[in-house]
């Protein structure tokens, strides 16, 4: 057996935008569900999400059969979780809070097995090599693993350009609540001057040569941001579709309908 190409780290070098999906609810039931959508990626949150390992590898399992491109966002760069989350079969990485160079330096380090990184060499225990169904793993590995570095703060702005510059970095992925707090803007990412940041950040990512990347669930701005040439936009999150369409539901026959206890407390009220 070969080892797969990463479809979706060759897609993100080309023109056009890889339309995703926000997993946080760390089911794989779910994630299945989604996956049946059509999304080009479908991302697997374990930083806000209440992933661990495990339920990583459940969701990576369940969303296999499918077209859906998994990317996993770890919680933070550290090697020894890097090297698992690569064993346990994920092929893009999301890392988040990237300010520096050194930083994606040291990710694209983490990423690869020696002697172009310090991954370390266990392969052959792993659902990354299919248990050594792919003969060739650790000789193609490092050209099939993809590493997206997320930018979000104002430091991580200024260093902007370093940061894309470093090889072996696919794509800048960039975080506007995070973006938002750091500029003083706490919980308005859709503020004027946090999207003018953002806008500004896209075009110096792809003069950079590297894929921009972002989360827009107002569809005006994630059109806006493809039109700009961002090139992987999440759309949605399926925790917040989930919540507003429960509500939604509920509030439509709570209020409406006369022998619901809604009706029933405005009647006595």
């Amino acid at each position: 057996m070969d080892t797969p190409n990463n479809a979706f780290k060759r897609a993100i070098a080309q023109p056009g935008a890889q339309i995703g999906l926000w997993l946080a609810l760390a089911d794989p039931y779910a994630a299945e569900l989604c996956a049946t959508a059509g999304f080009d990626w479908l991302l697997v949150d374990g930083e806000h999400g209440p992933n661990d390992l495990r339920s990583m590898l459940a969701v990576l399992q369940a969303v296999a059969p499918y077209a859906s491109h998994p990317v996993v966002r770890v919680p933070h760069g550290d090697p020894a979780l890097i090297k698992q989350v690569l064993e346990i079969g994920a092929t893009t990485l999301l890392v988040p809070m990237v300010e520096s160079a050194a930083q994606a330096q040291a990710l694209v380090r983490a990423m690869r097995y020696p002697p172009a990184g310090i991954r370390g060499v266990g392969s052959g225990l792993a659902r990354s090599s299919r248990w050594g169904a792919y003969p060739q793993y650790l000789h193609e590995a490092n050209e099939r693993v993809s590493l997206l570095v997320q930018v979000e703060t104002v430091a991580g702005l200024e260093q902007l350009e370093a940061i894309a510059g470093v090889e072996g970095v696919d794509g800048v992925f960039i975080g506007p609540a995070d973006l938002a707090a750091s500029m003083g803007l706490l919980g308005q990412p859709g503020h004027a001057q946090v999207r003018t940041a953002i806008e500004d950040a896209i075009s110096r990512i792809g003069a950079s040569g590297k894929a921009p990347g972002i989360l827009a669930t107002d569809a005006a701005l994630a059109r806006r941001y493809i039109e700009l040439g961002a090139r992987f936009v999440a759309v949605g999150v399926d925790a917040t579709m989930l919540a507003r369409a429960t509500r939604a539901l509920a509030a439509d026959f709570k209020v409406a309908l006369p022998g619901t206890a809604s009706a029933r407390a405005g009647a006595i009220q």
